[in-house]
């Protein structure tokens, strides 16, 4: 019986095993997409407690701890910090199948020491204690956990209106060599379906972009000036969380009146709504072809379906689920859109329904330029995904039906600083899976070969996609 998290942890032959420690562990981290608050690295943050850490802002801990029955004061409400770690303890055990077992233990492992004592009512008081207490030195401090990480470049989530001066002060820190850089999410930009809270942003935007927004033509150019503030901060990718591409018809006209309308407070049809969508997004990513971007596009999250929780908790909070919402044609007609005028920026596509790993796995190779090796992606497992079987299906789509060896591997998605084992597990999944192929006979005993691909996978091919300057 093998131990559990032992150094062979989801390695399950010994061609796997070889993959991973010879050729994967060592390898640095390019996380080009994750949600960590770029004040907190900027600020150098020490964090005062496990709990805060740990569980402050974590949706997949929330949602285990609410199927638990454990009361919402002690995951998003006013208990103590110590209360909420020890709900969460006696959570844990409960997990049991879930990645969360796997990720919990992980991180205690790799960030704490922490060894065949696995995390529940008993054992919370002494863990809780001597993380605390390992949490106070310097070592753990927000940038020294990205050094121990071996991260070498972080791509944030950012508003077009954010003042990027977090950012700003990072660069400024000759000593901290880590690449921080913003990403543009401009998601607020095409959230007209709400009028009164587009205003609100639009009214921001105006201040960002030191300029009058009168009309569609000066909206648009107020967008351009902060995407061009971003490219002078160092970004070179945009990101967008949709619930389904847009690629509506439009006429220039129709969007001026739209936009006028909702600048009025009116409330929109539903088809005005889509061709407004339509319109900003095929703009957006126009920007992002013309300066040489990376685009990213998340598809299929059905967001805040508990209206009582969105009330009383807001956004982010666990009440989002796998949506089911037509793909491929819309996809298909926007990417040709661009491909039309050659202005297809480098495109990431994720997908949270799983039902779509092959359409999309298909749809990539319909718009690579044979110029830049891998242009669109089949983006990591995400969300409701990212673990070993999500992994898994994500690869074998990609395998079959693409080439695996050009992915550009893992990102971390989160908003903690102790998710980075999510590098780990996804280089584990990855070299079981090819270790396991070279051990049946259906890929080649030819480590050399293979290792390079995992190396690839892990690093090099983020590396030369991005084109960012990476620290040594």
């Amino acid at each position: 019986m093998k131990p559990f998290l032992d150094e062979e942890f989801l390695l399950q032959t010994g061609t796997a095993s070889k993959l991973y420690h010879e050729f994967a562990e060592d390898m640095p981290i390019y996380d080009y997409h994750c949600h960590l608050p770029v004040d907190e690295i900027a600020a150098d943050k020490k964090f005062e407690n496990l709990t805060r850490i740990w569980l402050n802002g974590d949706h997949y801990k929330w949602r285990a701890m609410r199927t638990c029955g454990v009361a919402e004061k002690c995951i998003t409400g006013n208990a103590g910090d110590r209360e909420k770690f020890d709900a969460w303890a006696a959570t844990v055990p409960k997990t049991l199948c879930n990645p969360l077992y796997h990720w919990t233990h992980l991180e205690l492992k790799r960030y704490f020491g922490i060894t065949e004592k696995p995390l529940n009512p008993v054992t919370a008081k002494e863990i809780y204690q001597t993380c605390t207490e390992m949490l106070q030195s310097d070592e753990f401090s927000a940038k020294n956990i990205l050094r121990r990480m071996k991260v070498k470049v972080v791509c944030t989530t950012d508003d077009p209106v954010d003042d990027l001066k977090h950012h700003q002060r990072i660069r400024s820190d000759k000593n901290f060599a880590v690449r921080v850089l913003p990403a543009f999410r401009p998601d607020r930009a095409m959230a007209v379906e709400s009028p009164e809270a587009f205003n609100q942003w639009v009214d921001q935007l105006e201040a960002a972009a030191d300029m009058s927004i009168d009309d569609y033509p000066s909206f648009l150019e107020a967008l351009q000036r902060r995407h061009d503030v971003f490219h002078a901060a160092g970004c070179r990718l945009s990101d967008h969380g949709l619930e389904e591409p847009y690629a509506h018809d439009y006429t220039d006209t129709e969007i001026r009146r739209i936009f006028s309308s909702v600048r009025r407070g009116e409330n929109l049809r539903e088809a005005q709504i889509l061709r407004f969508k339509s319109a900003i997004l095929e703009e957006l990513a126009e920007m992002d072809a013309e300066k040489g971007w990376t685009q990213q596009f998340h598809f299929g999250a059905l967001r805040n379906t508990n209206t009582r929780a969105f009330q009383a908790l807001g956004p982010d909070t666990g009440y989002d689920t796998i949506g089911d919402l037509p793909i491929a044609r819309p996809l298909a007609r926007f990417l040709d859109r661009l491909a039309q005028k050659e202005k297809l920026a480098k495109t990431i596509l994720y997908i949270l329904n799983p039902r779509d790993n092959e359409l999309i796995a298909a749809m990539i190779g319909n718009f690579q330029d044979g110029r830049t090796p891998g242009k669109i992606q089949f983006g990591s497992g995400w969300w409701f995904n990212d673990q070993k079987d999500g992994m898994q299906r994500q690869l074998n789509a990609l395998s079959n039906m693409g080439l695996l060896s050009q992915f550009i591997g893992m990102l971390t998605d989160s908003r903690s600083f102790l998710s980075y084992p999510r590098h780990e597990y996804f280089r584990r999944v990855l070299c079981n899976l090819l270790g396991s192929e070279v051990e049946k006979g259906l890929l080649p005993n030819d480590l050399v070969l293979i290792g390079s691909m995992v190396k690839d996978i892990c690093w090099h091919n983020a590396v030369a996609y991005f084109g960012i300057d990476v620290p040594e």
